[in-house]
């Protein structure tokens, strides 16, 4: 409270010098004056001051809306009345103010109301749904006129609502991702450990012959690697979300790469009777990328794209410079994508459509790794419209002179 009436004196000392300047010039007593207004003023700044710290308790707004006109009449009274007891004013101009200031005041304190109606009506509205926040509600909208703080104030809590509203709709999201992730997860154990189950308890039980055991041991081998190929994609995938990237990257030939990676998936391709083709300018640009995991985005897209596509159809990988970076694509002549399933492609586990069973084969995570890995390196992956089969293209940066950079 200190504080607050020693920040008020030089309020209070501009007050007083144009009312002893008045009195100066008619012939006043300046000193008189100073004497009866000085008083009257330290004692409005005092109540204010014990208002503003909180020992005055005023519970209200218009609690202290009515408090700063009754200090303001009251000052005028009060000066008034000690003016008329040293005989400054007569006492006919005393009472003759005093019925002005109780005029001016019920007139004042019914303004004060008036003004305070607008006040009190957006308060109430934004206390209203603030409440409704608290239950749960999220479609609000809060609306205030009566001043531009209070505006403010509601555009504030608006803004909050919609933050707070994404936060739990991202949240909700994930959560349902993740509930999707462990069932897939559980569904891509389950299937390779009860098959090892039944081969193990077999040939612990020397129910079969050396034949069919070597056969038993070829399929328990490729559940084996099944179910290794899973766990590294899992541990992969949640390193990338992690942001635990401890990779470099440097000049990479773009055309020599998609040669290494359509020899390596060509058995696959012919086996399939499935052609393939790469589609590059010979003047490409070096990209920006660390070659095993460009490598990785390659195969996973050519895999994906040769096991959707039929005999006798075609996989095509090209490459071409936009604006500074470097666009590739994967297209097949597959049956394609359902509307329905392009924006949950790229999500873990999702395969849609006729294999919304997981029957088929992968770990059901290439394409999110893919995801990952061209994020990490600064691009983004996407599908392409196409009149037929599937189109996936994705940027990454052109390579520059300078030296190479870790993404760790």
């Amino acid at each position: 409270m200190k504080r607050s009436v020693w920040s008020s004196i030089p309020v209070l000392a501009l007050a007083l010098a144009p009312a002893c300047a008045v009195m100066a010039a008619i012939g006043g007593s300046v000193l008189t004056t100073v004497e009866i207004l000085l008083p009257v003023g330290l004692l409005a700044l005092a109540l204010a001051g014990l208002a503003d710290s909180g020992r005055l308790r005023l519970p209200t707004l218009q609690h202290r809306f009515e408090l700063g006109v009754v200090l303001a009449l009251g000052q005028l009274l009060a000066a008034v009345a000690v003016g008329a007891a040293v005989m400054f004013v007569s006492p006919h101009d005393a009472w003759m103010t005093v019925a002005i200031l109780l005029f001016a005041a019920v007139v004042a304190t019914r303004a004060a109301q008036l003004l305070l109606r607008g006040v009190e009506r957006d308060v109430g509205a934004i206390r209203a749904g603030l409440h409704a926040l608290e239950r749960g509600e999220r479609e609000i909208e809060i609306e205030a006129h009566s001043g531009r703080e209070l505006e403010d104030l509601a555009h504030t809590a608006n803004r909050m609502v919609a933050t707070l509203t994404a936060e739990e709709h991202a949240r909700d999201t994930a959560d349902a991702a993740r509930r999707q992730v462990i069932a897939a997860v559980s569904h891509d154990l389950r299937t390779p450990l009860s098959a090892l189950r039944l081969l193990t308890e077999a040939l612990e039980d020397e129910l079969v012959d050396p034949a069919t055991a070597r056969r038993y041991v070829h399929t328990a081998g490729a559940h084996v690697r099944a179910l290794g190929t899973l766990v590294d994609d899992l541990f992969e995938l949640a390193c990338l979300d992690a942001g635990e990237v401890a990779w470099s990257t440097g000049a990479v030939d773009l055309a020599e790469l998609v040669g290494e990676a359509c020899e390596l998936v060509r058995p696959t391709t012919e086996a399939a009777g499935v052609a393939l083709s790469a589609e590059l300018p010979p003047s490409l640009a070096a990209a920006e990328a660390n070659p095993d995991k460009l490598r990785r985005v390659l195969l996973n897209l050519l895999q994906n794209a040769i096991h959707h596509t039929p005999p006798d159809g075609s996989v095509a990988i090209r490459a071409a410079a936009a604006d500074g970076a470097l666009e590739v694509e994967v297209a097949d002549t597959g049956a394609g994508i359902a509307p329905q399933d392009r924006p949950h492609v790229f999500e873990p586990f999702y395969r849609g459509g006729e294999e919304a069973a997981r029957s088929g084969p992968g770990s059901g995570l290439g394409l999110a790794i893919a995801r990952a890995i061209v994020e990490a390196h600064g691009g983004r992956i996407w599908l392409a419209e196409a009149a037929g089969g599937t189109h996936v293209r994705f940027t990454l940066p052109a390579a520059t002179p300078t030296a190479v950079r870790s993404l760790a």
